[in-house]
């Protein structure tokens, strides 16, 4: 192939891809709750349009395709919610999501300010739930999706993300 994935800012050209992909990446988590009306599922396009002019969005390329994408956006208590993760299931296993993550911590820190980060991953969520402890994120709570999916919520502290980056 000789080709590397890059991650890099999202942009309005970006945004059929992002959705297309994010369609294709939340089809297993769907299947693991016998529900496919799951929030990235139902998703629109102009939604996720909006989604990467106002928020901090990322996306890994291979070439011209985009093979992940991760958001975050400032909350109004200074932490940052990341959601949305995804990388093609050909891609997966290879360390994208994390590099995808690490990414938006980056910026979502040094340029918007978070104090801290928090997502939410479905309780049988076991590959994300990894990822997400590996690189340091706690479980704080649960919360249920609205969706009906339950959830567990997890932080990380913006200063934790300096000392491991």
């Amino acid at each position: 192939m000789g080709m590397s994935v890059i991650i890099s800012g999202a942009t309005d050209q970006d945004v059929e891809q992002i959705f297309r992909l994010q369609y294709l990446c939340f089809q297993s988590e769907a299947a693991l709750y016998g529900n496919y009306r799951i929030d990235p599922l139902v998703q629109s396009l102009e939604s996720v349009r909006r989604e990467v002019a106002s928020d901090c969005v990322f996306v890994a390329r291979l070439g011209d395709e985009v093979v992940g994408s991760v958001r975050g956006t400032l909350t109004e208590d200074g932490a940052a919610a990341i959601g949305k993760l995804c990388v093609h299931p050909r891609l997966q296993g290879h360390g994208i999501g994390a590099r995808l993550l690490s990414a938006a911590e980056s910026a979502l820190a040094g340029q918007r300010g978070a104090t801290r980060f928090r997502l939410s991953a479905g309780h049988r969520s076991e590959g994300g739930l990894r990822l997400y402890r590996r690189v340091g994120y706690v479980a704080v709570g649960t919360a249920q999706g609205q969706d009906g999916v339950p959830m567990i919520v997890l932080e990380k502290e913006a200063t934790s993300y300096a000392a491991t980056a």
